[in-house]
């Protein structure tokens, strides 16, 4: 049975990354081709399933270990708010907004001056370095038993959205709402952290609602953060 409580926050935080992802291998691609690009980037995803695979069995080893819990707890409260902090000044105006477009130019300027050996690696690096955020919440999320399995479909699903729609469209993947998805992820995963973080220091009994005990955190960081950033924007246009 799928957990939508961890389904949701997974699919959308990795479809982010998976763009961010795919238009540097798309740039590379322009480069050495689609074959060569491809390579790089499944040899980064089998990397990162590498990774994934030993972290999981890891932390669900500790799973109800009271300090493993809380040290995901905290590294996911920490995750979460700078995805927070970041989709915040995003929305009031202080932080430009990501755009694929400029990175797919940027991309392509760099691969002018480098050799296919460099090109390859630029691939692989950019796979490596936009997953290492995925295999993060992926690992952190799905530390469960009985959540492991929802955590990997949905990074999986995401993947497999954002390559059909790739390659469907052969272009940078520019019109995906990513701030507002950053934010929405932002507030799930500090939601996460806080649920955890509490629950290592004062038991299970500290959330009387159980797993609903989530949605609520995430809601009250999702408004709050609007709040915030439509206040700094006000003030922004008053200055």
């Amino acid at each position: 049975m799928v957990n939508w409580n961890i389904f949701l926050p997974i699919f959308f935080a990795a479809t982010v990354e998976w763009v961010e992802a795919f238009t540097i291998v798309l740039a590379v691609s322009l480069s050495i081709g689609w074959r060569a690009a491809g390579s790089a980037s499944l040899a980064a995803l089998a990397v990162l399933a590498a990774m994934t695979i030993f972290a999981d069995g890891f932390l669900r080893y500790g799973a109800t270990d009271v300090w493993v819990q809380g040290a995901v707890g905290v590294l996911l409260l920490l995750f979460g708010l700078r995805w927070l902090a970041k989709a915040i000044a995003r929305q009031a105006g202080l932080k430009a907004l990501h755009d694929e477009s400029q990175e797919f130019a940027e991309t392509r300027a760099k691969l002018a001056h480098s050799d296919r050996q460099a090109s390859w690696m630029i691939a692989f690096t950019g796979v490596m370095v936009e997953g290492l955020e995925v295999w993060l919440i992926v690992v952190a999320l799905g530390m469960r038993e009985t959540s492991h399995w929802t955590a990997y479909g949905a990074a999986l699903s995401a993947l497999l959205v954002v390559m059909i729609m790739g390659f469907v469209v052969r272009a940078p993947l520019s019109r995906v709402p990513e701030n507002l998805i950053k934010f929405a992820v932002g507030a799930a995963i500090t939601a996460f952290g806080t649920f955890w973080t509490l629950v290592a220091i004062a038991g299970e009994a500290v959330w009387p609602w159980g797993d609903w005990s989530l949605l609520i955190l995430a809601v009250v960081y999702f408004v709050a953060g609007q709040i915030i950033a439509r206040t700094l924007l006000r003030q922004q246009k008053v200055a």
